[in-house]
């Protein structure tokens, strides 16, 4: 397949302009370009250099988690992703031809989005950057421009570019390495990359036809079509089916992709009578790995640059596009002195903890998968030969983790929850969405007023006093979910929101007067069970990496 071109306007580009740029992100894939987005939403300008000027080929990354997806709806562009793809929450594992068990990973009602979509990472591309040009003062897009060097002041990185015009240099206060699991940056910069490598080797191949495959998660132990191996099924737009075969460790690479092999391996599955086409095939091995740190002074590493995984669990596209949404919101308060430059460093320790969990769970699923001990393989087997009648062994089958946000309960930006709730959201939660209704009776979503700034959630079930928390919160937006109807007239300081079905209340655990205070990037900095002006003024001060003695001379 050949990949699509992407949207270079076809007069020439200006030469960059002199001076020092507040944020150059290195790479324009999915992570790059998310970045961008993130950064102009907050009014930071950004350039972005890429050194070519293709989307992805083939479907690569496709499984966008719904977490992604909610990322992606406050920067604009969650609803095209949602609408092209392929939504699906329905996981089934097979041994042979025998069903083991199946799994719903949204089995209940009241979320704006799925549990996952399948969309194709050209896709994805595609409309990450349509979106982009939407900011035209404050995202420069640049192909073709490879960063050829690169170094560091105490104040900022300089960068050499090879343009289409000559060589170029640009300065920058920032840059984001996201330049993929293979990052020059990276090398250049001599950072060691330790991890494992799974010399396990997969056929990965998009193959177009109309067949009537469910829209789930196909999963086999040992199929009949493919013996003593593994293979997994999606399906995804335009009649593409995503099919990954396991070959073992000493398949050829060459020989394996050649048409002549992959297409009898198709048709072992799907029959011989219906009409297909191979898109894109590869033969690949990978590693679970990680840098030591993604903060190496002004230079932040994000996505694949700075870890990788096995694609079995989708954690590495998810896990990157969650990348962006923790850094930009830090780093835009930097730029715009609102906080102090060790703000960046907590990048390091909540995503740190994120690629650790997903590196943890995708070697463990690769154990399972591709057993390499007499005791890895008893294990396997013997939760196999249970899993279909015993609910206990399910729990221990694992054909692929999914892909799910990190918790950071514990770390720094996080105020310890004083009274932690039996059931629901506590301090270092993802926000939750659930259904509302705003003071003029229209329907809407929870998590639409959550994120961007800092924000002040309030449960109650009465507005006396609410007009007044704006006073006792200066600079954060207040939303308010009542339990009860909806008063006569809105409040001018707060957002008025009635929890009609009390989903919002239940899934965060909260009873009239809970207070949240929510970071920019949706998740939950601290946790009252009343309001405190004081102390919602320490947690504010600790989310944003101030002192609280900053916050008491301001005020």
């Amino acid at each position: 397949m050949t990949p699509p071109p992407r949207p270079v306007p076809p007069d020439p580009i200006p030469a960059l302009a002199a001076g020092r740029r507040p944020v150059v992100v290195i790479g324009a894939g999915p992570v790059g370009i998310t970045c961008a987005i993130d950064l102009a939403t907050r009014g930071v300008p950004v350039v972005v250099l890429d050194e070519d000027d293709t989307v992805a080929t083939g479907s690569r990354a496709i499984c966008w988690a719904k977490r992604t997806l909610e990322i992606w709806d406050r920067l604009g562009i969650g609803q095209p992703m949602v609408d092209k793809g392929v939504t699906w929450s329905i996981g089934r594992v097979f041994r042979g031809e025998r069903e083991l068990y199946r799994f719903d990973l949204l089995p209940e009602s009241g979320h704006r989005r799925p549990a996952f979509v399948n969309l194709q990472q050209y896709y994805v591309e595609e409309y990450l950057i349509a979106r982009a040009r939407d900011f035209p003062d404050l995202i420069d897009l640049r192909w073709n421009h490879a960063v050829t060097d690169l170094a560091q002041d105490g104040q900022g990185a300089r960068l050499t570019v090879a343009t289409p015009d000559g060589e170029q240099v640009v300065e920058a206060e920032w840059v984001i390495a996201a330049d993929g699991a293979r990052s020059p940056t990276r090398t250049r910069m001599g950072l060691p990359f330790p991890g494992q490598r799974f010399e396990e080797r997969f056929l990965i191949a998009d193959v177009r036809m109309s067949a009537d495959f469910p829209t789930e998660r196909l999963f086999w132990f040992a199929p009949t079509f493919h013996a003593g191996q593994s293979a997994l099924m999606h399906r995804q737009p335009d009649d593409v089916f995503r099919i990954d075969f396991q070959l073992g460790p000493d398949a050829d690479p060459e020989l394996e992709r050649q048409p002549e092999r992959v297409m009898p391996r198709i048709r072992a599955i799907v029959g011989e009578d219906v009409p297909l086409s191979l898109e894109w095939c590869s033969v690949y091995a990978f590693r679970c790995a990680r840098l030591e740190r993604f903060v190496h002074g002004r230079v932040v590493f994000a996505g694949d640059s700075a870890h990788v995984v096995s694609p079995f669990g989708a954690r590495g596209g998810n896990g990157g596009i969650q990348d962006a949404d923790n850094l930009c919101w830090k780093l835009a308060l930097v730029l715009q002195g609102a906080a102090p430059e060790s703000l960046i460093a907590t990048y390091d320790e909540e995503r740190g903890r994120a690629a650790d969990e997903n590196i943890l769970n995708s070697s463990r699923t690769t154990t399972f998968m591709t057993p390499k001990t007499r005791a890895e393989r008893h294990f396997r087997d013997g939760v196999l030969d249970l899993a279909a009648e015993a609910p206990f062994a399910r729990r221990l089958l694992n054909a692929g983790r999914l892909s799910r946000p990190c918790r950071l309960a514990g770390l720094s930006l996080q105020t310890p929850d004083p009274c932690p709730p039996a059931a629901g959201l506590g301090t270092g939660d993802p926000c939750a969405d659930a259904p509302v209704v705003d003071a003029a009776g229209g329907e809407g979503w929870l998590l639409d007023r959550l994120g961007g700034p800092f924000t002040l959630l309030v449960f109650a079930d009465g507005a006396a006093g609410l007009d007044r928390l704006a006073e006792f919160a200066p600079g954060l937006r207040v939303v308010v979910v009542m339990s009860t109807a909806m008063p006569g007239a809105p409040t001018r300081t707060a957002d008025m929101l009635h929890d009609a079905q009390g989903l919002a209340a239940r899934r965060y655990g909260a009873g009239p007067g809970t207070v949240f205070l929510i970071r920019p990037d949706a998740h939950i900095a601290a946790r009252f069970p009343s309001f405190d002006a004081a102390r919602l003024a320490d947690a504010l001060a600790r989310a944003g990496g101030r002192p609280v003695a900053v916050v008491e001379e301001a005020a």
